[in-house]
């Protein structure tokens, strides 16, 4: 039976308890510091005991722990100054809550938020010192065998004990393409070829074998067949056949176990986080929308009788479908008139539209709200709705999309949204539709909350300051 480490919410249970108990040392340190210590006090009790719920939540939503044992020393000291700040903005937050801010001492909270890092940071790394001391003694609980072709024996074998922190055994290297048995590599010693692998498996203490082959070398279906006769867990490599920019695990569909490969994969929690600030910000947008609406509409009407919104269909994520909401900017015949403009577009190959002084804006209102662009605040209704996000890929319309190569269909593996990476990088001064595609490829690869939180202040910079409006 073979228990799946990557999954399983305890994974990282040690660093946790490290955390906890620095954080509550921290605490009582920087309470007892000051004159007049306020050790005693049922508040500070009360606090040390809510530290400990806090700090769970904070490791669940931040996802603290990841990649841990395979960060320098740098970038720990960053995500030990993140954590420390997501805490003590939590307990600032809580204090607030239960109107206990005014009777929490400024310098216990100081004091905590600075001995805490320090004692997180330490134990941090002494602790994964030890992991990597462990795993390079090669003394883990799990016997592994490792089998390999002769080029890559040494590199595979040197990077997993290495990387081994404890897991693996490794206790033997098994050549399938020469004879090597008798032989050590990297101070392991070659146990079989392939042709007494199996019967070596069968006498020793295996419990699970690592294969790693060259793409065009052939491995047995007797070797496969046997290991899972004998129960011994099988892991394969799978690194070299992911395309470039691509992600991978494994999952179920239906009865089918599959590799799954996607060009950016998030996690539940993320997902969820980035919902509830897409639902929050619309509720926030639609409150000023209707303040924005007493005054557009009456402009709108005034200077071009007709409807006040426009909706257009425009291809979202994945090539979904979905009414998209404006405050009408332009005359009520732009949709006939864009046909005899098309010859003025600016942008290449006709992938967007855009030209300057466009004769189909309302005179006068429409410049105003799509320089503004107040234009755009129907769309928090699609936010809420869940067709868009507040940060994303701008949604082209369906004569675009007909257009669009293989490549550019990346810029719609997620939501689109209300603002993205190429409106805080120059909107309609980008005339190179590649340049568009480029920027929000990268959005998508280096996609994070905190990078949709910069993008937001910048799109609020943008729009104040008026750049590169239509």
């Amino acid at each position: 039976m073979y228990e799946n480490n990557i999954y399983r919410w305890y994974k990282h249970w040690d660093f946790t308890l490290i955390d906890i108990i620095c954080m509550e040392a921290a605490f009582w340190l920087a309470a007892a510091l000051p004159v007049g210590a306020p050790m005693g006090s049922l508040l500070y009790r009360h606090i040390a005991i809510v530290l400990f719920p806090l700090n769970i939540v904070v490791v669940f939503f931040c996802e603290s722990y990841k990649g841990i044992l395979k960060r320098g020393y740098l970038i720990e000291v960053k995500q030990c100054m993140a954590h420390v700040i997501y805490i003590v903005g939590v307990l600032l937050v809580y204090l607030y809550m239960v109107k206990e801010s005014g009777n929490y001492s400024r310098l216990v909270y100081v004091l905590f938020a600075v001995f805490y890092f320090i004692l997180t940071y330490l134990g941090r790394c002494l602790w994964k010192k030890r992991l990597q001391a462990r795993g390079k003694a090669n003394r883990g609980n799990h016997s592994l065998v490792v089998i390999v072709d002769q080029d890559s024996a040494e590199e595979v074998v040197t990077n997993i004990c290495q990387c081994n922190f404890g897991e693996f055994q490794v206790n033997g290297i098994a050549i399938l393409d020469a004879d090597m048995v008798g032989q050590e590599i990297a101070g392991i010693p070659v146990v079989a070829n392939e042709d007494s692998v199996l019967k070596y498996l069968k006498e020793r203490w295996v419990d699970e074998v690592f294969i790693h082959v060259p793409n065009d070398m052939q491995v047995s279906q007797a070797l496969f067949d046997g290991c899972a006769e004998m129960g011994i867990t099988i892991h394969l490599r799978l690194a070299d056949v992911v395309p470039q920019g691509m992600n991978q695990t494994i999952e179920k569909i239906g009865n089918y176990t599959v590799l799954t490969k996607s060009v950016r994969m998030v996690t539940l929690r993320q997902k969820v986080l980035k919902r509830m600030m897409d639902i929050a910000g619309s509720i926030v947008g639609l409150l000023i929308t209707g303040v924005a609406f007493i005054f557009v509409a009456p402009a709108i009407y005034i200077n071009s009788p007709g409807p006040i919104f426009f909706s257009q269909t425009r291809i979202g994520q994945n090539g979904k479908r979905f009414k998209l909401y404006k405050f009408r900017s332009m005359y009520m015949d732009a949709e006939e008139r864009k046909k005899d403009l098309m010859a003025e577009n600016q942008v290449e190959d006709g992938m967007m539209f855009k030209i300057d002084n466009d004769p189909r804006i309302i005179k006068g209102v429409g410049h105003f709200i799509r320089k503004t662009s107040i234009d755009e605040l129907p769309q928090f209704w699609n936010v809420l709705k869940g067709d868009m996000s507040l940060v994303g890929t701008r949604p082209p319309t369906e004569d675009e999309w007909e257009k669009y190569e293989l490549h550019h269909r990346k810029r719609l593996a997620i939501k689109p949204g209300i603002t993205g990476m190429w409106q805080v990088s120059g909107r309609t001064k980008i005339k190179d539709f590649e340049q568009v595609v480029a920027l929000d490829t990268r959005y998508i690869l280096d996609w994070s909350l905190g990078l949709d939180v910069k993008i937001l202040f910048k799109t609020v910079q943008v729009v104040a300051k008026r750049e590169g409006a239509a």
